[in-house]
């Protein structure tokens, strides 16, 4: 064999490391993927409900305490504004979060997708993720759901929260359980 026709060291280190990654290297597989459950809004709904009931009551006594000084009509009118507005504005926040927001947790990287009509799609290494907790309200408990908050040193999304998730406690843990085994895997275990 002439000199010529033998590798240089470069081309050497490049072919062993792409066999070495080869060799090293998982399939990713899906662990969880899901988005904003409706059980989270119950909470909500149980609140524009007791709104919506102290407007109307509201609007039913006012003209009793004023007297007729304001008519019935302005009082009806503008309240029932109100009590649609109210509506509007959950109805729009749960298509928005049902519709709009997706999440999937697979061996290697969490992925979050956010928007209806344009999509933006991000990715976070799960050995960026430094803690994972989550929170649940009283409602929540009840229900099993729950907000979890990621803090990672990803750049773009530093603190991620993610509301509304069902079976927070288990998707967690499951978090928490791939990001400390994608850490293991690449060596760069940390305490936390």
């Amino acid at each position: 064999m002439s000199q010529s026709e033998e590798p240089s060291p470069a081309q050497r280190l490049a072919t062993m490391a792409v066999k070495g990654a080869n060799t090293n290297a998982e399939p990713e597989e899906t662990l969880w993927s899901g988005g904003y459950s409706p059980k989270a809004m119950i909470g909500s709904w149980i609140l524009c409900l007791i709104l919506s009931i102290a407007l109307i009551v509201g609007m039913v006594m006012l003209p009793g305490i004023l007297g007729e000084q304001v008519e019935k009509k302005i009082i009806w009118s503008v309240g029932t504004g109100i009590v649609i507005a109210i509506w509007l504005i959950a109805a729009a926040t749960y298509a928005y979060r049902r519709l709009g927001v997706f999440y999937e947790l697979t061996t290697q990287r969490f992925i979050h997708k956010h928007g209806i009509l344009v999509r933006t799609t991000d990715r976070i290494e799960l050995i960026e993720i430094d803690d994972v907790a989550f929170t649940q309200g009283p409602v929540q408990r009840v229900l099993n759901v729950g907000a979890i908050k990621l803090a990672s040193s990803d750049r773009s999304h530093p603190q991620l929260n993610l509301v509304g998730i069902d079976d927070v406690n288990r998707v967690s843990g499951l978090i928490d359980d791939a990001r400390r085994k994608e850490r293991r895997r690449r060596a760069l275990h940390i305490a936390n």
